[in-house]
């Protein structure tokens, strides 16, 4: 795609797919644009203008096929494709994404999990046994890897996706709270939770109550 689209619009598409997932879950096949803004809190024309940007996908009279509206927008995601992934840290937050049954259902294939901790080597997280860190770098010689997570301190977690990034994966989903100074080729998303926190603080703190 030529076109530049936005990081706003990006950051709405998962939310698009979430709800024409439960519409479809509802049986609805058929919605128009200010009904689906009804639901989502967004305005019609937002809505219009977003979905322009990847083709339209709208029959005027119509609205959208919810069907074909979630396969089109999961393409646009990489939905349409698996995705293996490895979780770097077998700690309460690495157990809990092994665990979590959603990620499969997207397409996301928690392959491996690798810890440090001798305590936690050969334990099961999910279907999977913990494997020894020190083998890291013979699986993935080995088996396809396109997303790392680290669940990582955050001083072990810039030198594991540097060594990681050598060695192929150019993906990283951050939980560490750092960052990572990777190439630029790399593609990262950072998931500060506590950083999260304080934003919902501030919200909760600037809120007028009516």
């Amino acid at each position: 795609m030529d076109k530049k689209i936005s990081s706003a619009v990006i950051k709405r598409l998962p939310r698009y797919y979430r709800y024409l997932s439960e519409l479809l879950d509802q049986g609805i096949d058929r919605i128009s644009s200010r009904e689906l803004s009804r639901q989502m809190n967004v305005t019609a024309s937002q809505i219009r203008q977003d979905l322009n940007n990847f083709g339209g996908f709208g029959q005027q009279g119509y609205g959208y096929n919810v069907e074909m509206l979630k396969g089109e927008i999961g393409k646009i995601l990489g939905l349409d494709r698996q995705y293996q992934v490895i979780i770097l840290g077998a700690g309460n937050l690495g157990r809990a994404l092994a665990n979590y049954v959603g990620f499969e259902k997207r397409g996301f294939i928690v392959s491996a999990v690798f810890d440090i901790d001798a305590d936690k080597v050969g334990r099961t997280v999910g279907n999977l046994k913990v494997r020894d860190m020190n083998d890291l770098s013979g699986y993935v010689a080995q088996n396809s890897v396109d997303i790392a997570a680290l669940t990582l301190p955050k001083a072990k977690a810039p030198e594991v996706a540097r060594r990681l990034n050598e060695m192929g994966v150019h993906a990283f989903w951050n939980f560490a709270a750092t960052d990572l100074n990777l190439p630029p080729e790399a593609v990262v998303e950072n998931v500060h939770l506590a950083e999260s926190l304080m934003r919902l603080s501030y919200n909760i703190a600037n809120l007028t109550i009516k």
